[in-house]
């Protein structure tokens, strides 16, 4: 009889438990899709993103980040807005997943009902006052140049035009032809904790270290080192996108009133040959 009345009290809990906890509503979320915005005032060139995460929100109240494609789980119902920002892997890593500040939230307004299933498909672009420097090979006039006292005499970038958007730039390297510095055109970027990206598509065997050449008032010039774009390996080379956070550099250097972004392409120790395709090459900020 004991065992007999521990089962129906279980079962009575179990009932409870069920009873008191209502269905959940399922967010399906697939990958994102990046448009064009008409009101754009400057061209953003070609429209690649690594939009990799999502940040969901329903009215208002923060749910969570999560990888794209997602289902998840929410306990709501009821009509309720829901908000998805995209979001990116700061400075390539995984772990520092951030809203990209500068695309728009996908918004909508839904009758929501326990058990049921929404799918989204989330469309976003450029907010319209975005500013862009860009480097995309398609002019024969490269603000790319050549560092020329580090980088290997002989090695030069090259221009091929069958890349998945056009001309793109690629070298070759080898254990003489070794290293080659790109700098791009000094800018005046915002501060005071305005957000500034540094970010491009790239396919490489071998490392590309990012930085920034700091000019100061004083004309002095300081070299605040970046992140790396690490290689690939060659059976499964593919285009990639990174974004590289330069906000907390330019707003904390407050002698300094130009910067120059600099990608460093060199041949990794123990290997014979590598070669690196970068494209896209953009400065971004507001």
């Amino acid at each position: 009889m004991k065992y007999l009345y521990f089962f129906v009290l279980l079962s009575f809990g179990l009932s409870s438990c069920v009873k008191n906890n209502p269905l959940p509503v399922w967010l399906e979320i697939n990958q994102w899709t990046l448009n064009s915005n008409p009101n754009s005032a400057m061209s953003p060139g070609a429209l690649t993103h690594n939009f990799s995460d999502v940040w969901v929100y329903v009215d208002g109240k923060v749910i969570g980040v999560f990888e794209v494609p997602c289902k998840i789980p929410v306990l709501v119902s009821g009509n309720c807005k829901v908000q998805l920002f995209p979001a990116i892997r700061n400075n390539g890593l995984s772990v520092a997943k951030k809203i990209y500040p500068f695309a728009k939230a996908f918004e909508t307004t839904l009758e929501l009902n326990p058990g049921e299933t929404y799918t989204f498909n989330p469309v976003t672009s450029y907010e319209a006052n975005t500013h862009f420097d860009i480097e995309d090979f398609e002019s024969s006039s490269l603000t790319l140049e050549k560092e020329t006292v580090n980088s290997s005499p002989n090695l030069n970038l090259q221009i091929p035009t069958n890349g998945p958007w056009g001309n793109y730039g690629y070298l070759s390297l080898n254990t003489t032809d070794s290293l080659w510095i790109g700098l791009l055109p000094e800018l005046t970027l915002p501060k005071s904790g305005a957000e500034v990206y540094l970010e491009f598509d790239y396919k490489n065997t071998s490392s590309i270290l990012t930085g920034m050449i700091e000019r100061q008032v004083s004309g002095n010039t300081v070299d605040h080192g970046g992140y790396t774009a690490n290689k690939q390996s060659p059976d499964n080379l593919q285009w990639k996108k990174i974004y590289i956070d330069l906000k907390d550099v330019v707003s904390n250097t407050p002698n300094g009133i130009k910067y120059r972004q600099y990608l460093r392409m060199h041949l990794d120790a123990g290997l014979s040959s590598g070669e690196v395709s970068i494209d896209n090459i953009k400065v971004v900020h507001f």
